[in-house]
């Protein structure tokens, strides 16, 4: 589905085709996919199995829009973790249009490659070969050795390069059914929700428990998701949808490679979502990471909760130990809605929902001009600021300039005291609620007339 407007700004969804990108591991797929989309958008390393979950990109080619789903790397024989990525895939082709199946053509054709044919078969969908790492007239040749994969003419094609890739598209457009005429509908978008965190603590669980199937690799091993994974998931009687990220690194300067893009891709999830939800392991001192994320969830704006996972691996002591820590750590964000659930079990998952919509709800609030003056009139009667070097500044008038997030605007007489604005935000939380959501106060000291 694709979001559109029209002159009113009256939204329309639009069933857009979706293409899946299948092979080996470390065939070029997510460079592929680059190349196709027109940005570093893939996560890629000259790495196998950089890439675990299906992951998809907007994607257009001659006018046309189509959604292009990236999988991990396809091996039949796999087992372990790379058992279930290879269950990604196989699903990926099963909710797909047509498929786009990449081989390396400077390998040729493997076992492995002929196993995916069978499924692809199967599978009864259209499908595009792609003879990737043909970045010269030499390597043409052993691209025409994949006919003997049965799957129609090899497109030779340099993912690297650029080579090939207008001729592999038109293949693509022809593969892909028509894109539908879009009907304009009044309806709203699904709610944007970021699931965030350290590394391993349980992101990936929550989205699939929520999904109610799985959706993403789960693994014991940290940093398993490496792209933002957008999934629409019916929730509480209406679709969300849910933006399953890579754990944040300690920091993004001393992460390497793909850790680096995922950590840019991590602060980039956050500001494409409405509502951050943090999940942080209760097991689990709250750490310096976690801060740090909380931190760019604010600087960014956006509404917030805080979600403790592995509830069940909480014991007495420990709970003890962790209302300390909320308290000392989180003072900055007491504001945020609060729940504890184990992914694992699904215990308590149903708080999820009436957590995002509290927060939602307080992020869209306003204020009408009129209401909140007369608020201030009664927080400075009761509260003045203090006289500092003989002078003592006084709000004049005060306007709520947007919602999402409240953003407040304070015309004053004189520079407020820090302390002062602090008081002035928990006042507002006190008097309208902002329940889950950062406050954007900005004092606007009144210029001296010169003379």
């Amino acid at each position: 589905m694709t979001e559109q407007y029209d002159d009113h700004g009256t939204q329309s969804t639009v069933r857009v085709p979706i293409l899946a990108v299948v092979g080996r591991p470390n065939v070029g797929k997510s460079t592929l996919v680059n190349r196709i989309i027109g940005r570093r958008e893939a996560v890629v390393e000259d790495v196998p199995g950089v890439t675990r979950d299906r992951v998809s990109y907007d994607a257009t080619w001659n006018g046309r829009a189509f959604t292009v789903v990236d999988t991990g790397g396809w091996d039949p024989d796999a087992q372990g973790m790379a058992e279930r990525i290879r269950a990604q895939a196989e699903v990926a082709v099963t909710l797909a249009d047509a498929v786009l199946f990449v081989v390396d053509a400077t390998v040729g054709i493997t076992d492995a490659d002929e196993a995916v044919v069978k499924v692809l078969r199967k599978s009864g969908r259209p499908v595009v070969l792609a003879a990737n790492k043909v970045d010269d007239q030499r390597a043409e040749a052993e691209a025409f050795g994949l006919w003997n994969l049965g799957l129609g003419e090899p497109y030779p094609v340099s993912a690297l390069h650029g080579r090939g890739s207008g001729d592999l598209l038109d293949a693509v457009l022809a593969a892909l059914p028509e894109t539908p005429e879009e009907s304009f509908e009044e309806i709203g978008g699904p709610r944007r929700v970021a699931i965030i965190g350290r590394p391993n603590v349980g992101k990936s669980s929550l989205l699939n428990k929520l999904a109610g199937e799985e959706r993403a690799v789960v693994d014991d091993a940290s940093g398993t998701t490496v792209d933002p994974v957008d999934e629409l998931v019916e929730l509480g009687g209406r679709t969300w949808r849910f933006i399953d990220t890579a754990g944040i690194r300690k920091r993004v300067k001393t992460a390497s490679g793909h850790e680096y893009y995922a950590s840019l891709r991590t602060t980039t999830a956050i500001e494409r979502a409405e509502v951050a939800l943090l999940v942080i392991d209760g097991s689990q001192s709250i750490s310096e990471q976690d801060l740090r994320i909380i931190q760019t969830v604010r600087d960014s704006g956006r509404a917030l909760v805080i979600a403790f996972n592995k509830w069940d691996l909480v014991d007495e002591e420990r709970r003890y130990y962790l209302e300390r820590e909320y308290e000392r750590e989180l003072v900055q964000v007491q504001w945020a809605p609060r729940i504890n659930f184990t992914a694992r079990t699904g215990w308590h998952i149903d708080r999820i929902v009436p957590a995002l919509d509290a927060a939602l709800a307080g992020w869209e609030t306003r204020v009408s001009t009129g209401t909140l003056n007369a608020f201030l009139g009664r927080l400075v009667a009761e509260h003045p600021h203090p006289v500092r070097g003989g002078k003592q500044p006084r709000i004049l008038f005060g306007t709520q300039a947007q919602s999402a997030p409240p953003t407040f605007i304070l015309f004053t007489s004189g520079k407020l005291d820090a302390g002062y604005e602090r008081y002035i935000e928990r006042r507002l939380r006190e008097e309208f609620g902002f329940v889950g959501t950062p406050i954007v106060l900005q004092v606007r000291p009144r210029e001296k007339r010169k003379r």
